[in-house]
This record gives structure tokens, sequence and C-alpha cells, in this order.
């Protein structure tokens, strides 16, 4: 949705009452412990910028490619060589007519990587394959628990987390939660920032709930640049009191957005937050004393955020 606020109506009233968040995922906790006013923007009101970042529209077409490429070769409906080509089909298919401008992660690019990818790992000679189960290869293992030391302030049913990640992979005989990267660059920062990173606990805790004995995680990067393709693996392990460490902090967390829900007051960071990793795309509207003139004007669009779906495509109204 795009437009000014002289011709179309408002999208936005900061004022109204919003829905507390049924299903929860990583995105939202992480952003409502950065910034509580920005999940408020974000996740209660549903504000997105109005051009979506090439580097979450790359990441998330990379993904599906990845599935099906890897879902067609493990349930033995081809052979690698016309799973990959099917994959391409889906990336390209995905990316649509996405503009990327000056990035490298161009649909060409990408599809570049794609093959890149299974010549670094090999589908018929990778060390890290996908568990089998009732259900079939664990493709794309996805999970919607509940939280039941949080109650939801509407409904009185615990709150959910959901967990999505690419594959739940044996490992030279042990079971890793296993998921995928685009990046520009590779090296020690990339690779040391998945030492603690909760996203990849939710996923070994979500795991274990279904009595899988999980490890820990496989990260695997891909660097996409103009001129060439690098990779990297990391694999990070989640001792059982890492789980219980995220999990007691997971349910202290959701305390507070009940907390700033009930009172309606979304505390600001003013720190870092506003200016990590290129700036906050709410910057123009904390700069702002009338925030709605500027969520109603063409910089932003409504987009609802599914936990359960991260890559679900944009309808009328979000997702």
């Amino acid at each position: 949705m795009s437009g000014d606020s002289n011709t179309q109506p408002n999208r936005f009233d900061f004022t109204a009452p919003q829905a507390f968040p049924t299903v929860w995922d990583n995105t939202m906790r992480a952003e409502f412990v950065s910034c509580p006013k920005s999940f408020f923007y974000s996740f209660l009101h549903g504000v997105d910028i109005a051009v979506p970042s090439v580097h979450l529209h790359a990441g998330g077409v990379f993904a599906k490619a990845l599935e099906k490429t890897r879902r067609l070769y493990y349930t033995g409906q081809c052979g690698a060589e016309v799973a990959v080509a099917n994959g391409l089909r889906e990336l390209y298919s995905a990316y649509g007519d996405f503009d990327a401008g000056d990035s490298a992660k161009s649909v060409d690019r990408l599809a570049g990587a794609l093959e890149f990818y299974f010549e670094r790992w090999p589908l018929e000679t990778d060390t890290a394959k996908p568990v089998n189960t009732a259900h079939g290869p664990a493709v794309e293992f996805n999970f919607v628990l509940p939280i039941p030391e949080v109650i939801h302030p509407e409904s009185g049913e615990p709150i959910l987390y959901s967990g999505r990640f690419d594959m739940l992979a044996d490992f030279n005989g042990a079971i890793y939660v296993e998921d995928d990267k685009t990046t520009t660059s590779l090296g020690a920062s990339w690779a040391n920032q998945w030492k603690l990173r909760s996203q990849f606990t939710g996923y070994v805790w979500g795991a274990r709930q279904f009595g899988y004995d999980v490890r820990g995680a496989i990260i695997r990067g891909v660097s996409i640049l103009k001129t060439k393709y690098d990779s990297a693996e990391v694999i990070v392990y989640r001792p059982e009191w890492m789980i219980e460490q995220w999990y007691a902090q997971l349910v202290r967390d959701l305390q507070r957005a009940k907390e700033c829900y009930a009172a309606g007051i979304w505390d600001v960071s003013l720190a870092d937050a506003c200016s990590s990793y290129g700036g906050c795309p709410f910057l123009r509207l904390c700069e702002s004393p009338e925030p709605e003139v500027w969520a109603n004007g063409p910089t932003y669009r409504l987009r609802r955020w599914d936990p359960t779906n991260p890559y679900a495509e944009d309808s009328p109204g979000g997702k």
C-alpha cells in the first residue's frame, strides 16, 4: 500500500486498541527487548517500511528455493540435478519483479548462490541430512508450543511460541537444527554472533519438545558479492542449562510485554537500537510529536507479521 494521507484513508491510529499477540517468535521477542516502542509499531499496529529490505526478500526467496530442492530430492521424487533445477525455478518465481537496485542480491546472483550452495554441500554427499519422521524428511521444521507460565491477557490461554528452521538434520550420527543464511560478508564476527543467539536456543528447545535429542545448531552461510561467492559453516551447542536460561528469560520478557500492554506505555530505547544495522525504520516516527502523520504517508505500509509463516506473501491489509 502506497500513496500519502491526502489520497487514502489513514491506515494507522496509534490510540486505537490492538490485540496482544497470541503467537510469538524470536523476531518479536528480540524486537521487544531491543525497543518496546519499535515492537509497538511493528507487531501491534503492523507498521512496515513501504519498500521491503532486499536482504529480507532475498533471504526468504533463498529459503523457499532450498526447501523446494531438498524436499524433491530427499523424498525421492528426482535426482540432485533435477531437484536443483526445480529449486532455481522456485527461486525465480518467488523473487518476482522485485527491484534489488544496485545490491549484489539480484535474482541472477541469488540463483548463482543457490548453485554455489549445492556445489559446496552436494545433496548426494552432504553430511547433514534431514531426519526421517512419520511425516517424511524433516525439511522446514515448524512448531507452535504453549508457554504455560504466561497467560494471554484476553483469551486466558497460554501464550504460544513459534519457530521455523530449514532442517532437522542428522549430522555424523547426532541431531542438530540446521539453518541457512545469506549475507554480504563472512568472517569471525559472522561466526561468533550465533554463540548465544536466542533464535537457535529456541529452535533447539522446540525440537526437543517433540522428543528429539538435539545437541545444537548448524548454521551455514553463503556470502553474495557482485563478483564472487563464499561459504562458512558454524556449529553451536545448547546444553540444558543454556536452554533453561533462555526459557526463563523468555517468560520474563513476555510478562514485561504484558505489563507494557496493560499500562499502555511502551518504553523507548533512545540508545543503540535507534542506529544499529543501518538505523531503526521507525526513527522518523520517534522524531515527530505526531508519528501518525509520518506513518500514514508514503514511507510506510500496513503488513501483519505471521510468526508461523514468515515467508508468506503480502496481501492487502497485511499477511
